[in-house]
């Protein structure tokens, strides 16, 4: 039986392929560690940058956008709650579950990127080494961002970061594994849970590391991902009550009114930065500071 990723890699391979059936279509999302189909049923078309059908991915409606918010919601007190070592280990063995699928993320990043087939395997091993370096930073990140404060008076003052919450994340176009990477690993990483919208147009390795995800050790609602329309999931997530932050890389033209539905419910909004570049081998903690808080503890000392 042909799989879908022995369809993909022969799309890529060879041209003559590409006059063959079309693969076997994903068209699922994932939400709550399961994959539902769309409430609406509904699927739209995924071509390849040469034009060519690859298969038909979920199209996600308002109702699935609120059902993986109650699912991240759910998630997020057991998730925040883990030792920032424990979330550090399930991380690297998401980046392991990634590598044991690189050619099929190489297969799929090659057709919706129309790179060769060795740039596609040097972004997959960007990817992840990406995933790799987050999940390093999730015990580190108390001591870089918090630490103790000088304080006049018989008082001990300590400032320690703690997660936002439920952070909507809208993946950028023309990156389609290593920017969806970029901004979904520093948002779990220091104890946040997420609801992810695929770029819309290469939203394929999105699904494939929805399989990853569901295969490692992460718990089912941390990562929620959404295929389908930007200009539909968008409003309704950046207007929804219980998402307590935003990042807006993708959101394109939408920017402007994303933020005002945000300052209704006074979300945190990282908006698309002037400098993001995907393949900067360190992006440090530019995107991870803006999804935490910092709690400041006071205690007294004797004398």
């Amino acid at each position: 039986m042909t799989t879908y990723a022995d369809r993909l890699d022969r799309l890529v391979s060879e041209p003559e392929a590409r006059n063959g059936p079309p693969p076997p279509e994903p068209g699922q999302l994932y939400v709550g560690g399961a994959f539902p189909r769309s409430e609406s049923g509904r699927s739209y078309p995924v071509t390849s940058a040469a034009g060519t059908h690859l298969a038909n991915a979920a199209l996600a409606s308002r109702k699935d956008a609120r059902d993986a918010v109650v699912a991240a919601r759910k998630a997020f007190p057991g998730w925040s709650g883990r030792t920032a070592y424990n979330r550090g280990q399930i991380l690297y063995r998401i980046a392991e579950m990634m590598e044991g699928r690189r050619d099929q993320f190489a297969a799929e990043v090659a057709a919706a990127e129309g790179v060769p087939a060795a740039r596609a395997q040097e972004i997959v091993s960007a990817a992840v080494d990406r995933w790799v370096y987050y999940a390093g930073w999730a015990d580190k990140i108390g001591q870089v961002v918090g630490g103790a404060n000088p304080v006049s008076g018989p008082y001990l003052n300590l400032s320690e970061p703690e997660p936002t919450g439920v952070v909507a994340v809208f993946a950028p176009t023309g990156s389609a594994l290593l920017g969806l990477v970029s901004v979904l690993a520093p948002v779990i990483t220091s104890g946040n849970t997420a609801v992810l919208v695929a770029d819309e147009r290469a939203p394929l390795p999105a699904v494939t590391l929805a399989e990853a995800l569901a295969t490692s050790d992460l718990p089912g609602g941390v990562a929620n991902i959404l295929t389908g329309r930007l200009a539909e999931l968008a409003p309704p997530l950046a207007g929804h009550a219980d998402v307590n932050a935003l990042d807006l890389a993708g959101a394109g033209g939408l920017v402007a009114d994303l933020e005002e539905l945000a300052a209704t419910t006074l979300k945190r909004v990282l908006r698309p930065l002037p400098a993001d570049d995907w393949d900067d081998a360190d992006p440090g903690l530019t995107r991870i500071r803006p999804f935490l808080e910092i709690k400041t503890v006071w205690h007294p000392i004797g004398r």
